[in-house]
């Protein structure tokens, strides 16, 4: 099985010695994306809210490269640099699937690239 390396311009650049995805055979791996805005290579976020909404973004553009939409995610993970923000990113997250919803686990970290409050990482089918 030949592994394909997903790249967009539609999600932050990797900042480190990663792929933005990696298609293997069905399955595609997304790396963890933070709120990076993929047109300034910055993070411009006003909140945690707005840090959500970002990071569902730069992930959509990311299924979307590959081929495929939030309907076929089967696993997510989470990490937030706070428990407390959990409620407002369960807010957010929901709103971008339909039907079923992936399996997922979420944790707590003591800190994230850039300083930001949440990570999120996907593992589709194609």
């Amino acid at each position: 099985m030949e592994n394909k390396i997903i790249n967009t311009p539609n999600a932050p650049a990797p900042i480190g010695p990663y792929s933005q995805a990696v298609q293997a055979g069905n399955l595609l791996f997304i790396s963890g994306q933070i709120a990076i805005d993929p047109a300034t290579g910055n993070v411009e976020a006003k909140d945690i809210m707005d840090e959500a909404h970002q990071v569902m973004h730069n992930l959509r553009g990311i299924l979307t490269a590959a081929g495929t939409t939030f309907d076929n995610v089967v696993k997510t993970t989470i990490l937030l640099s706070d428990m407390s923000l959990f409620g407002e990113i369960n807010t957010v997250y929901g709103k971008y699937f339909t039907g079923n919803f992936p399996a997922r686990e979420t944790y707590a970290v003591k800190g994230l690239p850039k300083n930001v409050n949440v990570e999120i990482s996907m593992v589709a089918s194609l």
